[in-house]
Protein backbone atom coordinates (compact mmCIF):
# COMPACT_ATOMS: atom_id res chain seq x y z
CA UNK A 1 0.00 0.00 0.00
CA UNK A 2 1.19 3.55 -0.65
CA UNK A 3 2.11 5.73 2.30
CA UNK A 4 -1.18 7.66 2.09
CA UNK A 5 -3.16 4.47 2.67
CA UNK A 6 -0.81 3.20 5.38
CA UNK A 7 -1.27 6.48 7.27
CA UNK A 8 -5.05 6.11 7.00
CA UNK A 9 -5.16 2.45 8.10
CA UNK A 10 -5.79 3.37 11.77
CA UNK A 11 -9.05 5.01 10.65
CA UNK A 12 -10.24 1.78 9.01
CA UNK A 13 -9.12 -0.27 11.98
CA UNK A 14 -10.87 1.97 14.49
CA UNK A 15 -14.14 1.73 12.53
CA UNK A 16 -13.79 -2.06 12.28
CA UNK A 17 -13.02 -2.35 15.98
CA UNK A 18 -16.31 -0.57 16.62
CA UNK A 19 -18.10 -3.35 14.72
CA UNK A 20 -18.54 -1.80 11.27
CA UNK A 21 -17.07 -2.36 7.81
CA UNK A 22 -14.69 0.16 6.27
CA UNK A 23 -12.77 0.29 2.99
CA UNK A 24 -10.73 2.59 0.81
CA UNK A 25 -12.81 3.40 -2.28
CA UNK A 26 -12.91 5.44 -5.46
CA UNK A 27 -10.28 6.88 -7.72
CA UNK A 28 -7.44 6.48 -5.25
CA UNK A 29 -7.80 2.69 -5.39
CA UNK A 30 -7.82 2.80 -9.19
CA UNK A 31 -4.68 4.93 -9.24
CA UNK A 32 -2.87 2.61 -6.85
CA UNK A 33 -3.66 -0.33 -9.12
CA UNK A 34 -2.35 1.67 -12.09
CA UNK A 35 0.74 2.69 -10.14
CA UNK A 36 -0.24 6.33 -10.44
CA UNK A 37 0.16 9.06 -7.86
CA UNK A 38 -2.85 9.35 -5.58
CA UNK A 39 -4.32 12.55 -4.18
CA UNK A 40 -7.38 11.98 -2.02
CA UNK A 41 -7.96 9.02 0.29
CA UNK A 42 -11.70 8.30 0.49
CA UNK A 43 -13.15 5.86 3.00
CA UNK A 44 -16.56 4.19 2.83
CA UNK A 45 -18.17 2.51 5.81
CA UNK A 46 -21.27 0.66 6.94
CA UNK A 47 -21.40 3.00 9.94
CA UNK A 48 -24.04 5.69 9.70
CA UNK A 49 -22.85 9.30 10.15
CA UNK A 50 -23.95 9.51 13.79
CA UNK A 51 -22.16 6.22 14.48
CA UNK A 52 -18.98 7.47 12.79
CA UNK A 53 -19.07 10.58 14.96
CA UNK A 54 -19.31 8.46 18.10
CA UNK A 55 -16.21 6.49 17.08
CA UNK A 56 -13.94 9.53 16.62
CA UNK A 57 -13.37 12.38 19.00
CA UNK A 58 -12.84 15.10 16.39
CA UNK A 59 -15.16 15.30 13.36
CA UNK A 60 -16.70 17.95 11.11
CA UNK A 61 -20.04 17.65 9.32
CA UNK A 62 -18.95 18.57 5.79
CA UNK A 63 -21.70 16.71 3.93
CA UNK A 64 -23.57 14.80 6.53
CA UNK A 65 -26.83 14.87 4.57
CA UNK A 66 -25.01 12.74 1.99
CA UNK A 67 -23.36 10.61 4.63
CA UNK A 68 -19.93 12.27 4.71
CA UNK A 69 -18.11 13.12 7.92
CA UNK A 70 -14.63 14.65 8.01
CA UNK A 71 -12.54 12.78 10.58
CA UNK A 72 -9.58 14.61 12.15
CA UNK A 73 -7.18 12.00 13.45
CA UNK A 74 -3.41 11.71 13.95
CA UNK A 75 -2.78 15.05 12.26
CA UNK A 76 -4.70 14.06 9.12
CA UNK A 77 -8.12 14.76 7.61
CA UNK A 78 -10.17 11.91 6.15
CA UNK A 79 -13.57 11.93 4.46
CA UNK A 80 -15.58 8.99 5.75
CA UNK A 81 -18.83 8.32 3.89
CA UNK A 82 -21.60 5.89 4.73
CA UNK A 83 -22.53 3.21 2.18
CA UNK A 84 -25.50 4.62 0.32
CA UNK A 85 -27.92 4.25 -2.53
CA UNK A 86 -29.43 7.15 -4.41
CA UNK A 87 -33.03 7.93 -5.28
CA UNK A 88 -34.35 9.44 -8.49
CA UNK A 89 -31.97 12.06 -9.88
CA UNK A 90 -33.07 15.64 -10.52
CA UNK A 91 -31.58 17.96 -13.13
CA UNK A 92 -29.68 14.97 -14.55
CA UNK A 93 -27.05 15.68 -11.92
CA UNK A 94 -28.11 15.22 -8.30
CA UNK A 95 -30.06 12.50 -6.47
CA UNK A 96 -33.28 13.75 -4.89
CA UNK A 97 -32.45 11.71 -1.81
CA UNK A 98 -29.78 9.32 -0.54
CA UNK A 99 -30.44 6.23 1.53
CA UNK A 100 -27.84 4.91 3.94
CA UNK A 101 -27.26 1.17 3.67
CA UNK A 102 -25.09 -1.43 5.36
CA UNK A 103 -24.02 -3.37 2.24
CA UNK A 104 -20.89 -2.43 0.29
CA UNK A 105 -22.31 -4.01 -2.88
CA UNK A 106 -25.19 -1.52 -2.98
CA UNK A 107 -22.81 1.38 -2.57
CA UNK A 108 -20.50 0.26 -5.38
CA UNK A 109 -23.44 -0.17 -7.76
CA UNK A 110 -24.04 3.61 -7.78
CA UNK A 111 -20.50 4.38 -9.01
CA UNK A 112 -19.93 5.72 -12.53
CA UNK A 113 -17.33 3.45 -14.14
CA UNK A 114 -16.08 -0.03 -13.27
CA UNK A 115 -12.55 1.23 -12.72
CA UNK A 116 -13.91 3.56 -10.02
CA UNK A 117 -16.02 0.87 -8.34
CA UNK A 118 -13.28 -0.87 -6.38
CA UNK A 119 -13.00 -1.19 -2.63
CA UNK A 120 -9.70 -1.94 -0.90
CA UNK A 121 -9.71 -3.72 2.44
CA UNK A 122 -7.13 -3.07 5.14
CA UNK A 123 -5.44 -6.41 4.39
CA UNK A 124 -4.84 -5.32 0.78
CA UNK A 125 -7.64 -7.37 -0.81
CA UNK A 126 -9.37 -5.65 -3.75
CA UNK A 127 -13.13 -6.06 -3.89
CA UNK A 128 -14.15 -5.96 -7.54
CA UNK A 129 -17.83 -6.68 -8.17
CA UNK A 130 -18.05 -5.33 -11.74
CA UNK A 131 -14.95 -6.75 -13.45
CA UNK A 132 -13.08 -3.50 -13.12
CA UNK A 133 -9.76 -5.32 -12.85
CA UNK A 134 -10.32 -6.82 -16.29
CA UNK A 135 -11.14 -3.37 -17.65
CA UNK A 136 -7.98 -1.95 -16.08
CA UNK A 137 -5.89 -4.67 -17.67
CA UNK A 138 -7.55 -4.16 -21.07
CA UNK A 139 -7.53 -0.35 -20.72
CA UNK A 140 -11.28 -0.12 -21.20
CA UNK A 141 -13.61 2.50 -19.71
CA UNK A 142 -16.98 0.90 -19.02
CA UNK A 143 -19.99 2.26 -17.14
CA UNK A 144 -21.17 0.31 -14.12
CA UNK A 145 -24.32 -1.68 -14.85
CA UNK A 146 -26.56 -0.23 -17.56
CA UNK A 147 -24.69 2.75 -19.12
CA UNK A 148 -27.90 4.52 -20.17
CA UNK A 149 -28.97 4.60 -16.52
CA UNK A 150 -25.62 5.97 -15.34
CA UNK A 151 -25.65 8.88 -17.81
CA UNK A 152 -29.33 9.57 -17.34
CA UNK A 153 -28.69 9.84 -13.60
CA UNK A 154 -25.77 12.21 -13.98
CA UNK A 155 -24.96 13.59 -17.42
CA UNK A 156 -21.68 15.04 -16.16
CA UNK A 157 -20.42 11.45 -16.18
CA UNK A 158 -20.20 11.81 -19.97
CA UNK A 159 -17.54 14.50 -19.59
CA UNK A 160 -15.87 12.56 -16.77
CA UNK A 161 -15.65 9.55 -19.06
CA UNK A 162 -14.03 11.59 -21.81
CA UNK A 163 -11.60 13.00 -19.27
CA UNK A 164 -10.68 9.55 -17.96
CA UNK A 165 -10.04 8.38 -21.53
CA UNK A 166 -7.69 11.34 -22.01
CA UNK A 167 -5.89 10.97 -18.70
CA UNK A 168 -5.53 7.18 -18.65
CA UNK A 169 -5.29 6.46 -22.38
CA UNK A 170 -8.31 4.14 -22.18
CA UNK A 171 -10.76 3.15 -24.90
CA UNK A 172 -14.50 3.60 -24.39
CA UNK A 173 -16.40 0.31 -24.25
CA UNK A 174 -18.76 0.13 -27.21
CA UNK A 175 -21.98 0.12 -25.17
CA UNK A 176 -20.66 2.99 -23.04
CA UNK A 177 -19.76 4.97 -26.17
CA UNK A 178 -23.26 4.45 -27.62
CA UNK A 179 -24.90 5.55 -24.37
CA UNK A 180 -22.69 8.63 -24.19
CA UNK A 181 -23.67 9.60 -27.72
CA UNK A 182 -27.40 9.06 -27.15
CA UNK A 183 -27.31 11.08 -23.92
CA UNK A 184 -24.92 13.86 -24.98
CA UNK A 185 -27.83 16.30 -25.32
CA UNK A 186 -28.27 16.14 -21.55
CA UNK A 187 -25.07 18.13 -21.15
CA UNK A 188 -27.21 21.21 -21.75
CA UNK A 189 -28.76 20.48 -18.35
CA UNK A 190 -25.40 20.57 -16.54
CA UNK A 191 -23.81 23.72 -15.14
CA UNK A 192 -21.16 25.03 -17.50
CA UNK A 193 -18.74 25.52 -14.60
CA UNK A 194 -18.68 21.76 -13.94
CA UNK A 195 -18.30 20.97 -17.62
CA UNK A 196 -15.41 23.43 -17.86
CA UNK A 197 -13.54 21.65 -15.06
CA UNK A 198 -13.81 18.30 -16.84
CA UNK A 199 -12.98 19.67 -20.29
CA UNK A 200 -10.03 21.60 -18.90
CA UNK A 201 -8.63 18.42 -17.33
CA UNK A 202 -9.16 16.64 -20.64
CA UNK A 203 -7.32 19.27 -22.66
CA UNK A 204 -4.31 19.29 -20.34
CA UNK A 205 -4.08 15.48 -20.08
CA UNK A 206 -1.27 13.49 -21.69
CA UNK A 207 -3.67 11.78 -24.10
CA UNK A 208 -6.00 14.71 -24.69
CA UNK A 209 -6.22 13.96 -28.41
CA UNK A 210 -7.90 10.64 -27.67
CA UNK A 211 -10.40 12.26 -25.32
CA UNK A 212 -11.06 15.10 -27.76
CA UNK A 213 -11.65 12.68 -30.65
CA UNK A 214 -14.17 10.87 -28.47
CA UNK A 215 -15.83 14.18 -27.61
CA UNK A 216 -16.32 14.90 -31.31
CA UNK A 217 -17.36 11.33 -32.07
CA UNK A 218 -20.22 11.35 -29.57
CA UNK A 219 -21.30 14.84 -30.78
CA UNK A 220 -20.90 16.30 -27.29
CA UNK A 221 -19.48 19.49 -28.83
CA UNK A 222 -22.92 20.26 -30.27
CA UNK A 223 -24.13 20.96 -26.73
CA UNK A 224 -21.22 23.06 -25.50
CA UNK A 225 -21.17 26.89 -25.85
CA UNK A 226 -19.54 28.01 -29.08
CA UNK A 227 -18.43 24.49 -30.05
CA UNK A 228 -21.03 23.61 -32.67
CA UNK A 229 -18.59 23.89 -35.59
CA UNK A 230 -17.04 20.42 -35.40
CA UNK A 231 -14.97 21.02 -38.53
CA UNK A 232 -13.19 23.97 -36.91
CA UNK A 233 -12.80 22.08 -33.65
CA UNK A 234 -11.13 19.24 -35.51
CA UNK A 235 -8.33 21.68 -36.43
CA UNK A 236 -7.12 21.20 -32.89
CA UNK A 237 -6.30 17.59 -33.71
CA UNK A 238 -3.87 18.65 -36.44
CA UNK A 239 -1.28 19.29 -33.75
CA UNK A 240 1.39 16.56 -33.77
CA UNK A 241 0.32 13.28 -32.19
CA UNK A 242 1.61 13.14 -28.65
CA UNK A 243 1.85 16.91 -28.19
CA UNK A 244 0.80 17.96 -24.69
CA UNK A 245 -0.31 21.47 -23.84
CA UNK A 246 1.83 23.19 -21.23
CA UNK A 247 -1.16 24.51 -19.32
CA UNK A 248 -4.82 25.48 -19.54
CA UNK A 249 -4.10 28.93 -20.97
CA UNK A 250 -2.25 27.47 -23.94
CA UNK A 251 -4.90 24.80 -24.49
CA UNK A 252 -7.89 27.12 -24.40
CA UNK A 253 -6.07 29.82 -26.33
CA UNK A 254 -5.29 27.49 -29.20
CA UNK A 255 -8.80 26.05 -29.02
CA UNK A 256 -10.24 29.55 -29.51
CA UNK A 257 -7.78 30.16 -32.34
CA UNK A 258 -8.95 26.94 -34.03
CA UNK A 259 -12.53 28.16 -33.74
CA UNK A 260 -11.56 31.40 -35.50
CA UNK A 261 -11.80 33.78 -32.55
CA UNK A 262 -9.56 36.84 -32.56
CA UNK A 263 -10.87 37.84 -29.14
CA UNK A 264 -12.24 35.02 -27.03
CA UNK A 265 -13.71 37.08 -24.19
CA UNK A 266 -17.29 36.71 -25.45
CA UNK A 267 -17.06 32.92 -25.61
CA UNK A 268 -15.15 32.59 -22.34
CA UNK A 269 -17.87 34.62 -20.65
CA UNK A 270 -20.35 31.94 -21.71
CA UNK A 271 -18.10 29.37 -20.06
CA UNK A 272 -18.17 31.48 -16.88
CA UNK A 273 -14.43 31.35 -16.32
CA UNK A 274 -12.69 33.78 -13.98
CA UNK A 275 -11.71 37.21 -15.29
CA UNK A 276 -8.08 36.42 -14.59
CA UNK A 277 -8.16 33.23 -16.67
CA UNK A 278 -10.07 34.94 -19.48
CA UNK A 279 -7.44 37.69 -19.52
CA UNK A 280 -4.58 35.21 -19.70
CA UNK A 281 -6.21 33.30 -22.55
CA UNK A 282 -6.96 36.52 -24.43
CA UNK A 283 -3.35 37.63 -24.06
CA UNK A 284 -2.13 34.28 -25.39
CA UNK A 285 -4.55 34.47 -28.33
CA UNK A 286 -3.41 38.00 -29.19
CA UNK A 287 0.25 36.99 -28.87
CA UNK A 288 -0.25 33.97 -31.12
CA UNK A 289 -1.87 36.05 -33.83
CA UNK A 290 0.84 38.74 -33.58
CA UNK A 291 3.58 36.15 -33.79
CA UNK A 292 2.16 34.62 -36.95
CA UNK A 293 2.65 38.01 -38.61
CA UNK A 294 5.94 39.25 -37.13
CA UNK A 295 8.56 38.76 -34.43
CA UNK A 296 7.70 39.85 -30.93
CA UNK A 297 8.59 43.38 -29.80
CA UNK A 298 9.25 44.93 -26.41
CA UNK A 299 5.71 46.30 -26.46
CA UNK A 300 4.28 42.82 -27.07
CA UNK A 301 6.22 41.54 -24.09
CA UNK A 302 5.12 44.45 -21.91
CA UNK A 303 1.43 44.31 -22.80
CA UNK A 304 0.98 40.53 -23.15
CA UNK A 305 3.47 39.16 -20.65
CA UNK A 306 6.44 36.81 -20.82
CA UNK A 307 4.30 33.76 -20.11
CA UNK A 308 2.04 34.38 -23.13
CA UNK A 309 4.98 34.83 -25.47
CA UNK A 310 6.73 31.71 -24.20
CA UNK A 311 3.58 29.61 -24.55
CA UNK A 312 3.24 30.81 -28.15
CA UNK A 313 6.82 29.86 -29.00
CA UNK A 314 6.30 26.41 -27.47
CA UNK A 315 3.25 25.85 -29.64
CA UNK A 316 5.06 27.03 -32.76
CA UNK A 317 7.93 24.66 -31.95
CA UNK A 318 5.47 21.77 -31.74
CA UNK A 319 4.15 22.68 -35.18
CA UNK A 320 7.64 22.71 -36.67
CA UNK A 321 7.71 26.47 -37.20
CA UNK A 322 10.75 28.66 -36.60
CA UNK A 323 11.05 29.91 -33.03
CA UNK A 324 13.12 32.51 -31.25
CA UNK A 325 13.19 31.86 -27.51
CA UNK A 326 16.49 33.75 -27.25
CA UNK A 327 14.86 36.92 -28.56
CA UNK A 328 12.11 36.69 -25.96
CA UNK A 329 14.67 36.22 -23.21
CA UNK A 330 16.68 39.20 -24.49
CA UNK A 331 13.56 41.38 -24.61
CA UNK A 332 12.68 40.33 -21.09
CA UNK A 333 16.16 41.07 -19.76
CA UNK A 334 16.13 44.52 -21.38
CA UNK A 335 12.65 45.49 -20.18
CA UNK A 336 12.88 48.22 -17.54
CA UNK A 337 9.31 47.94 -16.25
CA UNK A 338 6.67 45.20 -16.22
CA UNK A 339 3.74 47.45 -15.40
CA UNK A 340 2.95 51.16 -15.31
CA UNK A 341 3.21 51.52 -11.54
CA UNK A 342 6.94 50.71 -11.76
CA UNK A 343 7.60 54.07 -13.44
CA UNK A 344 9.60 56.02 -10.86
CA UNK A 345 7.46 59.16 -11.23
CA UNK A 346 3.69 59.38 -11.06
CA UNK A 347 1.49 61.48 -13.30
CA UNK A 348 0.70 63.63 -10.26
CA UNK A 349 4.39 64.36 -9.65
CA UNK A 350 4.89 65.36 -13.26
CA UNK A 351 1.82 67.63 -13.11
CA UNK A 352 3.25 69.35 -10.02
CA UNK A 353 6.74 69.70 -11.46
CA UNK A 354 5.49 71.36 -14.67
CA UNK A 355 2.28 72.96 -13.44
CA UNK A 356 0.17 70.86 -15.81
CA UNK A 357 -3.58 71.04 -15.27
CA UNK A 358 -5.70 67.87 -15.11
CA UNK A 359 -6.93 66.83 -18.54
CA UNK A 360 -6.03 64.94 -21.72
CA UNK A 361 -2.53 66.45 -21.89
CA UNK A 362 -1.17 64.62 -18.84
CA UNK A 363 -2.77 61.37 -19.89
CA UNK A 364 -1.20 61.47 -23.33
CA UNK A 365 2.14 62.63 -21.94
CA UNK A 366 2.34 59.88 -19.34
CA UNK A 367 1.46 57.29 -21.99
CA UNK A 368 4.33 58.60 -24.16
CA UNK A 369 6.69 58.29 -21.20
CA UNK A 370 5.53 54.74 -20.56
CA UNK A 371 6.09 53.66 -24.18
CA UNK A 372 9.47 55.39 -24.36
CA UNK A 373 10.63 53.46 -21.27
CA UNK A 374 9.27 50.18 -22.66
CA UNK A 375 11.08 50.78 -25.96
CA UNK A 376 14.27 51.62 -24.03
CA UNK A 377 14.25 55.09 -25.56
CA UNK A 378 14.06 56.58 -22.09
CA UNK A 379 15.73 55.57 -18.83
CA UNK A 380 13.33 54.90 -15.96
CA UNK A 381 14.84 57.53 -13.69
CA UNK A 382 13.51 60.78 -12.29
CA UNK A 383 16.18 62.89 -13.98
CA UNK A 384 15.67 61.29 -17.38
CA UNK A 385 11.89 61.61 -17.18
CA UNK A 386 12.05 65.28 -16.13
CA UNK A 387 14.43 66.07 -19.01
CA UNK A 388 12.18 64.17 -21.42
CA UNK A 389 9.14 66.20 -20.37
CA UNK A 390 11.11 69.47 -20.73
CA UNK A 391 12.07 68.53 -24.26
CA UNK A 392 8.61 67.52 -25.44
CA UNK A 393 6.97 70.65 -23.91
CA UNK A 394 9.32 73.19 -25.51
Amino acid sequence: MPAEFVEALPILQKIRNAGYEAYFVGGSVRDVLLDREIHDVDIATSAYPAETKRIFEHTIDIGIEHGTVLVLENGGEYEVTTFRTEDVYVDYRRPSHVNFVRQLSEDLLRRDFTINAFALAENGDVIDLYHGLDDLENRILRAVGTPQDRFNEDALRIMRGLRFAAVLDFELASETFVAMKSHAHLLEKISIERIFIELDKLLTADFWQKGFRDLLAISAADYLPGFSDAQKLAQLLKLPEGFVFTNSVQAWGYLLHSLGYSDGKFLLKKWKVSKDFAGQVTHFLTAYQHRKAAAFSSEDLYHLGLSSLTLVEELLAAQGAETDFERICALSDALQIRERKEIVMTAGQIMTAFDIKPGPEIGELFHEIELAIVRNQLENSETAILNYVKDVRK
